[in-house]
């Protein structure tokens, strides 16, 4: 089951201070059962969130690469990340079998105005169901290495 996961990098490691983070990739859940967001937090002086550093980072969702995402219920972290989580790691569980769109993402990661503003990296992991592929590039991984 390991090597049937599908991993995408969902926001690349960026320090962002005081607007919108550059990248914020979406996952096409064909072939899976599940998803697990995990958003790790490097150096931060200053709120993380979606759309506005006071707003809980959440997930949305639609049908199309490119059409009008909407909040997936009850996907967002309870609290915005701030100035004493340095290190944290926060994760958002999906699971598939319930209603929902086939492209999911973090809505518009955002850094507040601090004095460094706010480091942080996502990594999405999607978990099969009988129709995921096995090998590197249906995995989205650059390179997978078997041993």
């Amino acid at each position: 089951m390991l090597k049937a996961m599908k991993f995408t990098n969902a926001l690349y490691p960026e320090l962002k201070d005081d607007g919108d983070f550059t990248t914020n990739n979406y996952v096409d859940t064909l072939g899976l059962s599940a998803l697990l967001f995990v958003i790790q937090m490097g150096a931060i002086d200053i709120g993380f969130g979606s759309t506005a550093e006071s707003t809980p980072p959440l997930l949305e969702q639609c049908d199309t690469t490119d059409g009008s995402y909407t909040a997936v219920s009850s996907a967002a972290l309870s609290a915005c990340p701030g100035a004493s989580d340095d290190g944290k790691m926060y994760a958002v569980f999906v699971d598939l079998a319930k209603d929902h769109k086939r492209y999911i993402r973090i809505q518009a990661p955002h850094a507040g105005d601090g004095t460094a503003g706010v480091a942080a990296s996502a990594i999405a992991i999607g978990f099969p169901s009988d129709q995921m592929p096995h090998n590197a590039a249906g995995m989205g991984l650059a390179e997978l290495i078997e041993a």
